[in-house]
């Protein structure tokens, strides 16, 4: 009786998932865009990699980078900025100053807040975009807007755009790598890094290095068996089943696709343990990191695992910091109270994101890596209840660094009152357009077309803010 008889090709994968086969089935993991294709490159590129922090919950631009005066001298009193103005939760409050302190920072003489006294000291390596506008004041269009430049879901992610155009510079880690916050995941879920309608394999690896298992089924389980060797004969078994099966379906590409994958999946077996033991890190970097604190151990540790993998030729690192809304809030989504919510929030974030800045620039790294700091929208300048404040679509801050971006300027202002983008109004698509410039990639012309229509990235807007580029 031959083995298709025996046991079909769906439940041979299923039995021996728990090694190699489950994770190659999980990631669709691949190398290339395609076999034989060259990356998508249009022009000289001044970057190579991109690592993105995404401040999820919407952190505040008036506490933490565009410092305003008036609502210090103005605390207290109602908020008039001369219009009505309709919020997403609550009534216009008073106005409220924010509760940490300002002062200038480095030679560019930015004025950063005491909540992040870290990347103060970065000040002269980091181009901040104060006049960030978006579409939407709901958490969840948001974010997919800033992930994939579309307000609802089912659209490639700007990590899968990247990876489809360009390819992985690692024959052993995935092209794109996502780790979400320990504490869940944002609004909307692995919708924001997902493939949308471009192949699969270019969305990304979930990575959880705070986790018992930092990478779904890279191991076998406990007891079931399954060794190196057996492991490696299991490979060779589903090979040839494969390219049986492939054989019988002249003309088939997608199964070759996924053959691909499982033989990178077996690869990334190898080179994933050794990615994830930070053993080998001096005590100073780890430090550095926060990886003896309680408040940053868990960011710290996934930008030193960023950091990692980017030295080791990984494409696109998305990190996370804040998880979806939930009580008590683990985001930044300071509703309540601004002071306590932030407070957490950017304690975690400041000194691990000033480590990997830091870190990449003594490596030389940070000279073709693009670190992109953002957040879905940003929040009032007036208060809501009494300590807490809503959101705000209007105007909020993004900031650049490395990778070709001019250091120590600010591109754009908000009103006085850090409400309205008065000065050069800035979306997401024109900071994507920028991030893909630097890539050497026209956003314009890196398009994929599907049902019927040309998609890209930047949908049919965006503009390179040629101002930041060094």
């Amino acid at each position: 009786m031959s083995i298709e008889r025996v046991m079909n090709r769906r439940a041979f994968l299923r039995h021996t998932g728990g090694g190699l086969g489950g994770i190659a089935l999980a990631q669709l993991l691949a190398r290339h865009r395609l076999e034989g294709e060259s990356p998508i490159r249009h022009h000289a590129p001044t970057a190579q990699r991109v690592v993105q922090l995404f401040m999820s919950g919407a952190a505040s631009q008036c506490d933490l980078y565009d410092y305003k005066p008036l609502l210090e001298k103005r605390n207290g009193l109602a908020w008039d900025p001369g219009e009505d103005v309709e919020l997403f939760q609550s009534s216009p409050g008073h106005v409220m100053r924010s509760p940490w302190k300002w002062s200038q920072s480095g030679e560019c003489g930015k004025w950063m807040s005491s909540l992040v006294p870290n990347l103060a000291r970065c000040v002269d390596d980091i181009a901040f975009i104060h006049s960030m506008t978006t579409h939407t004041n709901v958490h969840g269009p948001a974010t997919f807007l800033e992930s994939t430049g579309f307000l609802l879901p089912g659209f490639p992610s700007m990590g899968t755009w990247i990876s489809y155009a360009l390819g992985s510079l690692n024959d052993n880690l995935p092209t794109y790598v996502c780790m979400p916050d320990l504490r869940g995941l944002p609004p909307g879920g692995p919708k924001n890094w997902s493939s949308g309608f471009l192949p699969a394999k270019y969305q990304a690896t979930p990575i959880h290095p705070s986790s018992d298992e930092p990478i779904a089924n890279l191991h076998a389980p406990q007891g079931s068996g399954i060794t190196t060797e057996r492991d490696s004969a299991d490979f060779e078994l589903v090979k040839l089943l494969n390219r049986r099966h492939l054989l019988s379906r002249h003309g088939d590409s997608r199964l070759d696709a996924r053959i691909r994958s499982y033989e990178l999946a077996a690869r990334m077996q190898l080179a994933a343990p050794e990615l994830l033991d930070i053993s080998d890190e001096p005590e100073a970097t780890r430090r550095a990191y926060g990886l003896d604190n309680p408040v940053t151990a868990d960011f710290g540790l996934r930008c030193l695992i960023s950091r990692r993998l980017l030295e080791r030729g990984v494409r696109f690192v998305q990190l996370w910091s804040g998880a979806d809304n939930g009580f008590p809030r683990r985001n930044w989504d300071s509703h309540e109270n601004i002071e306590r919510d932030h407070g957490d929030m950017g304690r975690s974030m400041d000194g691990p994101a000033a480590a990997l800045l830091q870190d990449l620039k003594r490596r030389g790294l940070l000279e073709d890596t693009i670190v992109h700091w953002t957040t879905e929208f940003g929040r009032m300048p007036c208060s809501q209840g009494s300590l807490g404040r809503d959101h705000n679509p209007f105007g909020f801050t993004n900031w650049l660094a490395g990778g070709g971006i001019q250091g120590g300027v600010s591109y754009g202002a908000t009103d006085e009152w850090s409400w309205r983008a008065v000065d050069k109004p800035t979306h997401n698509y024109d900071v994507h357009a920028t991030i893909l410039h630097a890539l050497g990639i026209d956003h314009t012309r890196l398009t994929h077309r599907t049902d019927g229509i040309d998609r890209r990235l930047t949908d049919v807007h965006g503009h390179v803010l040629h101002e930041l580029l060094a």
